[in-house]
C-alpha cells in the first residue's frame, strides 16, 4: 500500500510543509497555558489557531470535522484525481479519533456530535462517496490502527483506495483523565529527561490517500500490533508486547533493525511511557538508531497523534537533507532508562530511507508502522 498524497494541520503549521519546517528546526514554542478546564491549574497545549471552515449540516459541525475540512481543502486536486481514477464506490474512508464531538455535544445537545463514527461519516458524505467507511478508536494508537484497517480493505479488495483521516480537538474528557493520572504539565514536554514533568496536550488533523500501487510515494512497509493485557492506563514497563509489535512490523517489512534510519517515538514525557518505550527500543535496536519525540513540538494529539507523526515521517523521507527531527529536551537523559540514541539538534545524518513510528495507547494497545520511500530521487 502506497501513500500517494497527504496533508496535515496542527499547532506548528497550517499545512505539512509548515509543520515540517517548524519540526525539523525544533520549534517547541507554539503552545499556550490556559486554566479554563482545571480550576487552579494551567494546562499547556498546542492549539490550532487558523480560521476553520464552517460546516452547513448541523450533525457534522464539530471542531474535529472542521479541522478535517480545513485539511481536506489542501487535497482538492488529489481527491478529484482519486475519484476520477477509481469511482466513488471503490474509495473507502477510515478515520481515527478518540473524542469526536463530545465537547460540542455539551453545547449543542445534538446526539450525533458525540458519536465516535462522526468524522468518517462526515468525510464520506462531504465527498459523495459510496463505499465503505468507519472510524477507529483505540486510544492514542488509533492512527496506525486506521492504516492497518485501510490496508486490509485494499488487500481484501473491499476498496481500491482508502482515505485515512486522523482528527482530534482539545477536549475536557482527556484533560480531566490525564490530570487524574497526574501526568499533565504546564511546562514544556521533556521526553526521556530525568527532569520530565509530564505531557502537553495538542490537537490536529491529518489526511492520507492510500492506494494499492503507485510509481512513487511513501510505502507502508510493515505494521505491527499487540496488546499488553497489563493495566488500563499504564504500559508494561518491560515492554514485552511493544517489542513484539516492533518485531512484527520489521518482519512484515522484510528488514532488519539495522535497516531503520529513524524512529519517531511515542515520547509523551511521562515516567511510565519513557521507561517502557526506551526499554522496548533498546531491546530491539540497541542504541544504534536515531530516536526523537516530536510531541515536544506538537503536543500529544490523542487520536490524531499517529496521523501527525506519520505525516512528519513521510515528509522527512521526501525532504531528507541530512537533518532529522531533534528530540527537544533539557539534555539531561534519565540514566534510569536503557540508553537510546536521541537525535541532536543540528547534527547531520547520512541517510533516511526508512522510518519507524511508534504509538501506544490506554488499554495496552501497541501499534508500530514502518514507512519507506518509493522511487527515491
Amino acid at each position: 500500500m502506497i501513500i500517494t498524497a497527504y496533508e496535515a494541520l496542527c499547532n506548528i503549521g497550517n499545512n505539512i510543509n509548515e509543520i515540517y519546517e517548524n519540526a525539523i528546526n525544533g520549534n517547541n514554542s507554539c503552545f499556550e497555558n490556559f486554566d479554563n478546564y482545571l480550576k487552579g491549574k494551567k494546562v499547556r497545549a498546542g492549539i490550532v489557531k487558523c480560521d476553520l471552515p464552517s460546516i452547513a449540516k448541523d450533525n457534522y459541525n464539530i471542531r474535529c470535522n472542521r479541522l478535517l475540512l480545513k485539511t481536506l481543502q489542501l487535497l482538492n486536486s488529489d481527491i478529484t484525481r482519486l475519484i476520477n481514477k477509481y469511482g466513488k464506490d471503490r474509495i473507502a474512508v477510515v478515520a481515527a479519533s478518540t473524542n469526536s464531538g463530545v465537547d460540542d455535544f455539551e453545547k449543542s445537545g445534538i446526539k450525533k456530535h458525540f458519536e465516535i463514527g462522526n468524522p468518517a461519516e462526515f468525510l464520506h458524505k462531504q465527498l459523495g462517496l459510496e463505499g465503505f467507511y468507519t472510524t477507529v478508536s483505540t486510544a492514542c494508537s488509533s492512527g496506525i490502527v486506521a492504516f492497518s484497517v485501510a490496508r486490509d480493505l485494499i488487500t481484501k479488495e473491499v476498496a481500491d483506495a482508502v482515505i485515512v483521516a486522523c482528527t482530534d480537538s482539545l477536549s475536557k474528557v482527556p484533560v480531566y483523565g490525564f490530570n487524574s493520572l497526574e501526568v499533565l504539565s504546564d511546562k514544556p514536554c521533556n521526553p526521556f529527561s530525568k527532569n520530565r514533568s509530564g505531557m502537553n496536550m495538542g490537537e490536529a488533523s491529518a489526511i492520507f490517500i492510500a492506494e494499492r500501487e503507485a510509481a512513487c510515494g511513501i510505502e507502508v512497509m510493515g505494521i505491527g500490533q499487540s496488546s499488553d493485557i497489563y493495566h488500563s492506563t499504564t504500559p508494561d514497563p518491560d515492554g514485552v508486547e511493544a517489542v513484539k509489535a516492533m518485531q512484527t512490523a520489521l518482519k512484515e517489512a522484510n528488514i532488519e533493525p539495522k535497516d531503520v534510519d529513524y524512529i519517531n517515538a511515542h515520547g509523551t514525557a511521562t515516567m511510565a511511557n519513557d521507561i517502557m518505550e526506551a526499554t522496548a527500543i533498546n531491546k530491539v535496536f540497541g542504541n544504534n538508531v536515531p530516536v526523537s519525540s516530536t510531541k515536544a513540538m506538537t503536543g500529544h494529539c490523542l487520536g490524531a497523534a499517529a496521523g501527525i507523526e506519520i505525516a512528519l515521517c513521510a515528509k522527512l523521507l521526501e525532504n531528507f537533507d541530512g537533518r532529522l527531527y531533534p528530540n527537544i529536551y533539557d539534555g539531561e537523559y534519565d540514566k534510569n532508562l536503557p540508553y537510546i540514541s536521541l537525535v541532536e539538534n543540528g547534527k547531520i545524518y547520512k541517510q533516511c530511507r526508512i522510518c519507524m513510528c511508534n504509538s501506544f495507547g490506554f488499554g495496552g494497545t501497541n501499534a508500530i508502522i514502518i514507512l519507506g520511500i518509493v522511487n527515491e530521487k
